[in-house]
């Protein structure tokens, strides 16, 4: 169970150069120049950028999306860094918890808008005068769209260790960080990997809005495939959408080929059974770099190195006792010590919103706050009905595609490309659609905010059932244990943590799609719905800093209300009722 770095050596092979070899470097070495190719775009003058004109020639799809390609990679390596530290902090620090997972939920529900809105400034002044300053603060706006819920897929990993588990680690007297690296990894692997695959999907939701930053009356437009499909989207250019689609398109496959792939075939070791599989997810890739034999022989030093990181004390070992007793331990888990932590939580979200209300306050009267609150409720019905809906459709599909490897392998790039269609893609549609046919923008944009957002139910139920032990499911055979009650009693409990995962994310990237989907336009068309997303993408627009205060302050507050009052509760009785113990 532990994560064990792959060394892989062939039997009875001498290390000389094959065909193979000559194909793992012509990839390696081929990535390394396509990342410094990409790489040298971002130390050049603003000045430069600025007199670069966005092209809708196909020929420059290529560099637009290799730009668009690292910015992306970049943000998903920030987003495992912060889910590895965050999260392990927030489920293994019951005080630390108590502010880390509202804090979390607020930082989903703000938009990437919002985060631009208010970070750019900061990025450009790092690296006055250069394109680096804007590169950073687009990765940061695609952070924002990847990390959330690959933090809380960890997090519900973390939170649902089983117990024997966590026992036999005490008895080992693993020190925390091997246990981390030998347990805690490699038990959330297969949740973790199809999170990250969700979330750089996701993040092509948002990269029209990242690639165009704007500062005061100044708007920075960088080379993407984003900043692509807007210009396409403002001169109704369908030609140039559908390029765009086939550039996602060869990307996608592209990545979940050379990166994902391999990645689902290698966690497979991860599962948690103790009988093994019947169908092992397969990796050409992890084929091909078997059959070399030089290349295996550069792998082993960073491998081992790797193996002597992990195993690495570090920090004393893990009592058997999880209760301390000496004096320092007894007066830290005092009742008291709870209360006054709380009283000081309440406090500071006292203070904070304090400073909130004064602020717009002086900027807004008392109307403007309630007509927000009207419009944060048409949100509200639009993300809990579109939730639903997306439940009762993917949950049984995603239980079918996760029990059954071979289907999953061919599902796997379909559903990253579905989950990375960009709602701004099929505005050509809707808009012509609703302006022709006279329908009503505040139903028939709704679908837009669920576009992107539906694919964390279905690639968390997949990740759920894909983990699902084989003993568990070979027992319910022998038990007999057919239709209905085999939802219920086998199936739904043991992807429901995974799917309260997939829900929670859903719903509150759902609430940062109104932003884009509430504002529609094709054209000289333009649609908006009434709602709070189109009042924070409209008070963006302005540059009406109270209004996005006030816009993003109550869609945070929507949305930890809603988390605390459903899903947290629920996902409290996944980690009591449904682990593996």
């Amino acid at each position: 169970m532990a994560l064990q770095f792959p060394v892989l050596r062939p039997r009875g092979m001498r290390y000389v150069p094959n065909l193979w070899d000559l194909f793992a470097f012509v990839l390696v070495f081929g990535t390394l120049i396509l990342l410094s190719r990409g790489a040298e775009q971002t130390l050049v003058p603003l000045t430069q950028m600025e007199q670069t004109q966005i092209s809708l020639d196909p020929a420059m799809l290529p560099e637009y999306a290799l730009r668009t390609t690292l910015r992306m990679l970049l943000a998903i390596v920030a987003s495992l860094v912060f889910t590895f530290i965050y999260a392990t902090i927030a489920a293994k620090s019951r005080r630390a918890e108590m502010v880390l997972i509202p804090f979390l939920d607020i930082l989903q529900s703000v938009p990437v808008l919002g985060f631009l809105s208010f970070t750019v400034v900061g990025f450009m002044n790092m690296f006055p005068g250069q394109v680096l300053g804007v590169e950073l603060a687009a990765v940061f706006a695609i952070f924002t769209s990847q990390a959330w819920n690959m933090t809380f897929s960890f997090y519900q990993s973390l939170k649902t260790l089983p117990t024997d588990l966590v026992e036999a680690s005490r008895s080992f007297r693993l020190s925390p960080w091997q246990r981390f690296w030998r347990l805690e990894v490699p038990f959330s692997m297969p949740g973790l990997v199809w999170n990250t695959m969700m979330s750089m999907s996701g993040g092509w939701f948002f990269v029209v809005a990242s690639e165009a930053i704007s500062v005061g009356n100044t708007t920075y437009t960088l080379p993407g495939i984003g900043s692509y499909v807007a210009l396409a989207i403002d001169q109704s250019n369908l030609p140039a959408i559908g390029y765009a689609v086939l550039a996602m398109l060869v990307i996608i496959l592209i990545y979940d080929q050379v990166l994902f792939r391999p990645l689902v075939a290698w966690g497979e070791k991860f599962r948690f059974e103790q009988s093994a599989s019947g169908q092992v997810p397969r990796s050409w890739l992890l084929d091909a770099i078997k059959r070399t034999a030089v290349f295996q022989k550069m792998l082993e030093p960073p491998a081992a190195a790797l193996r002597w990181a992990a195993s690495l004390r570090l920090l004393p070992p893990l009592p058997k006792r999880s209760i301390r007793t000496d004096a320092v331990g007894r007066v830290w888990s005092h009742p008291w010590v709870d209360r006054l932590w709380i009283v000081a939580v309440a406090a500071g979200t006292l203070y904070i919103a304090y400073e909130i209300v004064v602020y717009i306050r002086s900027e807004l009267g008392l109307h403007e706050v309630l007509t927000t609150l009207g419009l944060g409720v048409l949100t509200f019905i639009r993300v809990v009905v579109l939730i639903a809906l997306a439940t009762l459709i993917w949950v049984p599909i995603g239980v079918w595609i996760g029990l059954r490897p071979k289907v999953a392998e061919a599902v796997q790039p379909v559903a990253q490309f579905l989950a990375a269609f960009p709602a701004n893609i099929a505005f050509p549609f809707f808009v012509v659609v609703i302006v022709h046919f006279h329908l009503n923008p505040d139903i028939w944009l709704s679908p837009l905010m669920v576009l992107g957002t539906q694919w964390y139910i279905l690639f968390n139920v997949i990740a759920g059932a894909s983990a699902f032990p084989t003993d568990l499911k070979e027992a319910a055979s022998s038990f007999h244990i057919r239709g209905w009650n085999w939802w219920r009693k086998v199936i739904l409990p043991g992807v429901f943590p995974y799917y309260v995962t997939g829900a929670l994310t859903a719903s509150g990237g759902s609430w940062n799609a109104s932003i884009v989907a509430e504002v529609a336009s094709w054209g000289d068309d333009k649609l908006s719905a009434h709602g709070l997303g189109a009042y924070i993408a409209n008070a963006t627009t302005a540059g009406d800093y109270p209004r996005i205060v006030l816009g993003i302050a109550v869609m945070s507050l929507f949305v930890i209300l809603f988390n605390r009052l459903l899903w947290h509760p629920l996902f409290s009785y996944a980690s009591r009722r449904l682990r593996l113990n």
